[in-house]
């Protein structure tokens, strides 16, 4: 697996805490399962490592090869480790078995799911040299793993696994992995010289996360503009001073989505199938869309829709304050997100507040949301902060045109429409104020009126690349210079 030079890809394990197929709980997973199956199609080494989460055992358990056992120590106690291999469409996958871990949900909140992720991330680096898997490149994903550079470079510089060089992706800084210190050293060995600013201190607590950004090997985030926005206090989570000191060593490589998924022209999900050649089947989908969820509109009203997560991040609380504005401006409304107890409180009563022209469902259902980036008109997506955003893509690709708040990889993927130019694929606004999203809204249903622009934008949208392609080059190119070996070696 080891590579000879820049001109020889070199091999990569990529580990987080899920990835789909096999078990997703949001976009983490689906970055790490198109991006691996991108690198795998350039001809890259590509090898995921997961935790054998009991969502996977009971689908994939007799389809895995078991390869080793062993064990680790964790704090005080001798834990079990179980290696199974599985290969998926020719990328080999590792999962790390321990029932104690990883027989619950992939997420269990609390000092556990600290221990949860510091036995993977200790099982895992353990399990290289039983394995003989030798990669360039260990590629960790948000806190869960981010302790693995600060292993490899404080405990493993001289064992094998210390040849590996590593390269930590932030999917979101809001999530650190924070735990008091004396029980994350006991966990991992971790001694008390590291317990300062320059490494995993952070407001008297272990910082998992900040562990990688200051010990990993090269630094990525999700888009360009959020790679730019966590230097900054605003965005920063508290981290942006580490950040900036890393800054040379942080890139932003914009996400993209599985374009084979998401395709209005062969989606089983909608009822009529279409391109930006054949539209007027967009509108069919539409009035599709109005039966489905009872709206009491014609189908000549503009209609919004929202496929999120109810949470303060992505602006809700902006919609909820200007809902009322929005209705009486003349559009439908449709929304399908869970999340915060009292923003679902709010969305299942528009129906009756608005006599049936909007309708919002606290629930998940993959179908209802393709059908409604597929049959809504506009796309709206308030973030208040916005790492990359995958909704916003997927909208696109559906000719339903967004509206977005320019943070993050929304100001990266959606750019305003401009009546002088004729450029622009969407509409944006830059503050987060909720009269200012309400006045785009109100632009965005004027250009609405406009058959023949809309038309355009519809086309434009639904003709831009939005597949990953572009991302898993860049991600190729950066571990080619971080790979041991190559002249940027460092």
């Amino acid at each position: 697996m080891a590579a000879t030079g820049r001109e020889t890809m070199p091999g990569v394990l990529m580990t987080g805490s899920e990835c789909a197929p096999f078990a997703k709980t949001g976009g983490l997973a689906d970055v790490i399962g198109t991006l691996a199956r991108e690198l795998k199609n350039m001809g890259c080494d590509i090898r995921l490592a997961l935790p054998f989460h009991r969502v996977i055992k009971e689908k994939y358990r007799a389809q895995v090869k078991h390869l080793v056992s062993f064990s680790v120590d964790i704090g005080w106690r001798s834990q079990y480790v179980g290696v199974e291999l599985y290969d998926w469409e020719g990328i080999p996958v590792y999962f790390i078995d321990n029932e104690h871990y990883f027989g619950h949900a992939i997420y269990c909140g609390g000092n556990f799911e600290g221990e949860q992720y510091a036995f993977f991330s200790r099982a895992l680096l353990e399990a290289l040299p039983v394995i003989g898997l030798d990669p360039d490149i260990i590629h960790a994903n948000d806190w869960h793993t981010a302790i693995i550079p600060m292993l490899m470079k404080i405990q493993y510089g001289l064992l094998p696994q210390g040849r590996s060089k590593t390269v930590l992706t932030i999917h979101n800084l809001g999530y650190q992995g924070r735990f008091n210190f004396g029980y994350a050293a006991h966990l991992l060995g971790i001694d008390d010289k590291y317990f300062h600013q320059d490494y995993i201190e952070f407001h008297g607590d272990a910082n998992f996360l900040k562990a990688g950004i200051v010990f990993a090997d090269k630094l990525t985030t999700v888009s360009p503009t959020y790679a730019r926005e966590i230097r900054m206090p605003y965005y920063g989570e508290g981290l942006d001073g580490i950040l900036e000191t890393r800054a040379d060593d942080l890139v932003g490589i914009l996400n993209g989505i599985d374009t084979n998924v998401f395709n209005p022209a062969a989606d089983p999900l909608i009822p009529y199938p279409y391109d930006a050649s054949s539209l007027a089947e967009k509108k069919k989908n539409k009035k599709a869309l109005m039966e489905e969820m009872g709206l009491e509109i014609s189908l000549e009203t503009p209609v919004i829709g929202m496929v999120t997560r109810l949470a303060r991040q992505k602006g809700i609380d902006l919609v909820m304050r200007v809902f009322d504005e929005m209705m009486h401006a003349g559009i439908g409304f449709v929304m399908i997100g869970t999340g915060d107890h009292h923003y679902e409180h709010f969305f299942r009563g528009v129906a009756h507040r608005t006599s049936n022209r909007a309708k919002g469902v606290t629930m998940f259902d993959d179908r209802l949301a393709h059908r409604i980036y597929a049959g809504s008109d506009f796309f709206l997506m308030p973030s208040m902060f916005e790492p990359c955003g995958l909704a916003q893509m997927i909208a696109l690709r559906y000719g339903t045109l967004p509206i977005v708040r320019a943070t993050g990889g929304l100001r990266d993927t959606v750019w305003p429409y401009n009546e002088h130019t004729g450029e622009g694929n969407g509409f944006s606004f830059d503050h987060y104020n909720a009269h200012d999203m309400l006045h785009t809204v109100r632009y965005a249903l004027n250009i609405y009126r406009k058959k023949a622009i809309m038309d355009l934008l519809r086309k434009r949208a639904m003709e831009q690349d939005w597949s990953f392609t572009k991302s898993s080059l860049a991600y190729a190119k950066l571990y080619l210079l971080t790979a041991p070996g190559n002249p940027s070696d460092f």
